[in-house]
């Protein structure tokens, strides 16, 4: 084992332990994944590939996979060149590794394109065609692509596709194991860059994703989470949201630069055990919104929107979730977090957060399900809201959260139905005065405010609106 895995093993089963949870799977105890044998390397010039970005080499390029694979695992390497190629098939053992100078670049012929079956269990399983990709693995495992090339999806439009434009995803995988993505370039995705259902032991660490949609999005399903999923010193510039999806256990995000026209992170559905550490979150996004059409929208939503069951409906448990050192600059919100009817939140903490330039909504709180969220942490968080907001606006009733960030009565913070939430050496300012509550809670068992420190505003005479608040603790105080 590398002593760069151990060492990042060793830290994970640390801070799982600080946080009062079981060691994960994929610890130091688990075994290694099988070696591939680097002595077998196939190029695919030598196995009939051309490479001119004119000629197709789909044909070529599986022909060398299979080649490899029936060898018993090994290498298949693209050397410079251009690659025309439709769905590649990976196969188990075999790494692709894209020299400098090589690109795979997909087709912008549709008929070229294949996608796997997923799980009947899972609700996108009746999506089809939707699933189509340039490079796809099923049921695969002992999977590498690296190298410092190039993977292209060459923006393939599909009039019949998603929105009525999107098409094949770049990377689809279904029901694999032990996957790594390293060193690579994924570009002008048709649709999403990365996307597996149902996968587990997946790292994706130093890759750079420009355009397209999603730069990583994974999804499970009840029973099923996606597990051990780490994506390490990674570069996003996104149209849409950098990572996305849902039903997640263990997963760590961590040294990323994450820069979209979207979300940066958007869970949509369960997750426990997930560390979020040491990111830079920053808008506009250098990559347009495509979907936002000639107005090409670059304006970043939510640097971290945690929303089970705001897409569609989902069951299950958000809990043990760390966010930690991260800095935000011109998003639409900092961290935002709700869920929905048949989903429960336990503890999130958010800690050495700081944000500036953040435009649209205060960081909230907010459970619109039968259960309250459990407990929330906040410490030693800056944020600096852009203000503006006027009088009125703060007595406007709360309606129920929708997909993306909305405006809120309070400027700072709102908390809606939770047991727990505590402020320690938490800073709320504002650019301009902001004439609304910094801190509105309604429905909220104990809120800790003995570290919470704020932008006072002339005229202002109620900065904290609580209702229905039991236990209030101030500056080391109780009130009743």
């Amino acid at each position: 084992m590398k002593l760069e895995t151990l060492n990042l093993q060793l830290w994970l089963a640390a801070v799982w332990w600080a946080c009062g949870s079981a060691l994960p799977a994929g610890s130091p105890a688990d075994p290694a994944p099988r070696p591939v044998a680097a002595s077998r390397v196939f190029d695919l010039r030598e196995l009939g590939a051309v490479g001119d970005g004119v000629t197709s080499d789909t044909a070529a390029i599986n022909r060398a996979i299979e080649t490899c694979a029936a060898a018993g695992g090994g290498q298949v390497r693209f050397p410079p060149g251009r690659y025309l190629s439709g769905t590649v098939h990976l196969r188990s053992g075999t790494t692709l590794w894209f020299e400098a100078g090589a690109t795979l670049v997909g087709t912008t012929n549709l008929t070229e394109y294949h996608h796997p079956t997923p799980p009947a269990y899972l609700p996108e399983a009746k999506w089809g065609k939707w699933h189509r990709g340039l490079i796809v693995g099923e049921n695969v495992q002992d999977i590498t692509l690296g190298g410092p090339g190039v993977i292209d999806g060459g923006k393939v439009f599909d009039p019949t596709g998603e929105e009525r434009m999107r098409g094949p995803h770049t990377i689809v995988l279904v029901n694999c194991r032990r996957v790594t993505l390293r060193d690579l370039a994924i570009v002008d995705s048709a649709n999403y860059a990365l996307f597996f259902l149902v996968s587990h032991q997946v790292e994706v660490r130093q890759v750079r994703f420009a355009g397209g949609w999603d730069g990583v999005h994974f999804r499970g399903a009840p029973g099923h989470d996606c597990q051990d999923v780490k994506i390490i010193g990674c570069q996003f510039y996104t149209g849409d949201d950098a990572i996305a999806g849902r039903y997640w256990d263990q997963v760590l995000i961590a040294d990323c630069v994450i820069n979209s026209s979207c979300n940066g992170i958007r869970l949509i559905g369960p997750a426990t055990r997930l560390i979020v550490h040491d990111c830079l979150f920053y808008g506009p996004g250098l990559e347009p919104h495509r979907t936002s059409g000639p107005a090409r929208r670059t304006n970043m939503l939510a640097g971290i929107i945690l929303q089970p069951g705001a897409w569609d409906a989902t069951q299950g448990l958000l809990d043990d979730v760390l966010i930690s050192d991260v800095t935000m600059r011109n998003v639409a919100a900092p961290v935002t977090l709700w869920i929905k009817p048949g989903n429960t939140a336990g503890r999130v903490t958010v800690a050495r957060l700081d944000a500036t330039g953040v435009y649209r909504a205060a960081a909230s709180v907010e459970s619109w399900a039968e259960s309250p969220v459990t407990n929330v942490v906040f410490r030693d968080v800056t944020i600096e809201f852009a203000g503006g907001g006027q009088a009125e606006q703060g007595r406007a009733p709360v309606k129920g959260p929708g997909v993306d960030p909305r405006p809120l009565p309070a400027w700072g913070f709102y908390a809606r139905h939770v047991g727990q939430v505590v402020f320690e050496d938490v800073r709320f300012r504002c650019a301009r005065e902001d004439f609304r509550p910094v801190l509105v809670a309604d429905g909220v068992a104990r809120l800790d405010l003995s570290g919470f420190k704020f932008t006072r505003v002339p005229g202002v005479t109620e900065p904290l609106v609580l209702t229905n608040v039991g236990r209030v603790d101030r500056d080391g105080g109780e009130s009743p």
